[in-house]
C-alpha cells in the first residue's frame, strides 16, 4: 500500500514538472543524450555544490522529481532544486560535509594515506580525503520492460590534508557520464595570527625599530568555515629570511616534538586552533644589520578527529640551519605571518648561530669569565713582581 502510494506521488510530480519543464526543454540545445560535460563540481570547505543540466534528464524521459542522490528517494533532502532561470537549466544540489549530512544521504568519505614527498618528504603519512556519490535516476515504469536509460552521475571532490600554510589546490574528478575537473582552496580557513599575550587576544605589534631580542612571540593557526569533522595539527614551523617558504635560509622551531629551546608547543590536534610561542631572534646572516627580518611558515595539517591523536608527527627530523635553494620542489600552500623585524638595543652585530635566550647567556659568561681571568692574572703579576 504504501509503495502503491509512493508511485502516485511520484506520478504527480512528475506530470507537475513534466508540463513546465518539457517546453523550455524541447527547443534547447542541451535538449539531447546526457554528456560528461553536464556537470559541475564545487568543492567547498564546509559544502559541496553540483550543478547538473536539466535537459538531458528530460531527453532521457526524466525529470527533477526523478533525480536524487544515491537513490535515496525516500528523504526529501536529498533531492535537487531545478533553476529554470538561468541558461542552460540546471538541477542544483548542495550538502554539507558533515558526517551527519553525509550519512542520511548515502555520500561516502573515505581517508586515504601516502608516503609524504616534497616539502613533506620527513613525514611517513600524508592523508587526503575523498568525499564521493552518486546522482542516480528512477525509472517509474510500471511494466515488466522500460525504453528508459538509467541515468547514473557519479562525482567526487578530493582534499589533502596537508598543507604548507598559504595556497593551494583541490583536485575534483568524476566518472561514467559526469567528469569533471575543478580547482578548489582552502585559504580562506586557513590563517595565521600573531600574538603579544598568553590568552591569544592581544595582536602583536612590531615597531618600526623592530621587537627586542627574547620578546615571546604568540602564533596562533586557525580554521575557519571548515566542516567541524577536522581539526588542525602542525606539523612543522620554520622561519626564513624572505618571504617565499622555500627559497632562502630557513630555521626550525618545531618538527613534530623536535624544538628549539625556547619553542613552546600549546595546543596542536586538539581543535580547529593551534597554539605554539616562541622567542625572538636573530638570523646570522643578518649579523651587520640593525634590524633582522624574517617571515614565519607552518606546514598544517588536516586530520579528522578521531584520528589526529594518532598523527602526530614523529621525531625523526634533526633541526638545523639549512639553504633552502636545495629543495627543487615548491609547495602547493603557503600559510606565512607577516614581516618579523627583531633589533639588537646597543646597536652592535650579533656574533652567534641564531642569536636565542639560549645563546645569549653564553656570550654574557664567556665575559665574566674574560674579566675574573684578567684580575687574577693581575694579581698574579703584580705579587711576583712581574707588573714592574
Amino acid at each position: 500500500m504504501i509503495r502503491i502510494v509512493q508511485l502516485l506521488c511520484l506520478a504527480g510530480l512528475l506530470l507537475q514538472c513534466e508540463g513546465q519543464g518539457i517546453q523550455t526543454c524541447l527547443s534547447h540545445p542541451t535538449y539531447r543524450p546526457a554528456e560528461n560535460a553536464d556537470i559541475t563540481v564545487v568543492c567547498g570547505t564546509n559544502h559541496m555544490f553540483l550543478k547538473v543540466f536539466i535537459c538531458p534528464m528530460y531527453f532521457g524521459g526524466y525529470n527533477e522529481s526523478l533525480m536524487a542522490l544515491n537513490a535515496k528517494f525516500n528523504v526529501p533532502s536529498c533531492y535537487g532544486v531545478a533553476d529554470w532561470t538561468v541558461n542552460p537549466p540546471v538541477l542544483l544540489f548542495n550538502f554539507s560535509i558533515s558526517q551527519e549530512a553525509l550519512t542520511l544521504c548515502g555520500n561516502n568519505m573515505n581517508i586515504t594515506s601516502q608516503v609524504g614527498s616534497g616539502v613533506f618528504s620527513d613525514f611517513s603519512q600524508i592523508q587526503s580525503v575523498n568525499v564521493s556519490g552518486l546522482i542516480n535516476s528512477w525509472d517509474p515504469s510500471t511494466s515488466t520492460i522500460t525504453y528508459r536509460q538509467q541515468l547514473m552521475y557519479q562525482f567526487s571532490c578530493l582534499y589533502p590534508l596537508q598543507y604548507l600554510v598559504n595556497n593551494t589546490e583541490l583536485s575534483v574528478s568524476g566518472v561514467s557520464l559526469a567528469i569533471k575537473d575543478n580547482n578548489g582552496t582552502f585559504i580562506s580557513t586557513l590563517g595565521m595570527g600573531l600574538y603579544s599575550t598568553a590568552d591569544y587576544t592581544t595582536k602583536l605589534q612590531i615597531p618600526g625599530s623592530g621587537l627586542q631580542l627574547k620578546t615571546r612571540i604568540y602564533v596562533q593557526v586557525k580554521a575557519t568555515n571548515l566542516t567541524n569533522k577536522f581539526n588542525v595539527l602542525l606539523d612543522r614551523c620554520y622561519a626564513t629570511t624572505s618571504p617565499y617558504p622555500t627559497s632562502s635560509t630557513s630555521y626550525d622551531l618545531f618538527v613534530g616534538c623536535i624544538r628549539d629551546a625556547q619553542t613552546k608547543i600549546d595546543w596542536n590536534g586538539m581543535s580547529q586552533v593551534a597554539h605554539f610561542s616562541f622567542e625572538a631572534f636573530r638570523f646570522v646572516e643578518h649579523k651587520n644589520l640593525s634590524i633582522s627580518t624574517f617571515y614565519l611558515h607552518c606546514a598544517t595539517r588536516l586530520c579528522e578527529n578521531s584520528t589526529c591523536a594518532s598523527l602526530l608527527p614523529r621525531c625523526a627530523r634533526k633541526r638545523e640551519v639549512r639553504s633552502a635553494e636545495a629543495d627543487n620542489t615548491s609547495p602547493n600552500v603557503t600559510v606565512s605571518s607577516g614581516p618579523i623585524s627583531t633589533r639588537v638595543d646597543s646597536g652592535a652585530p650579533v656574533n652567534s648561530r641564531l642569536t636565542s635566550s639560549a645563546s645569549i647567556p653564553q656570550l654574557t659568561y664567556v665575559g665574566v669569565a674574560t674579566g675574573l681571568l684578567s684580575f687574577f692574572l693581575f694579581d698574579w703579576m703584580s705579587t711576583s713582581g712581574l707588573a714592574q
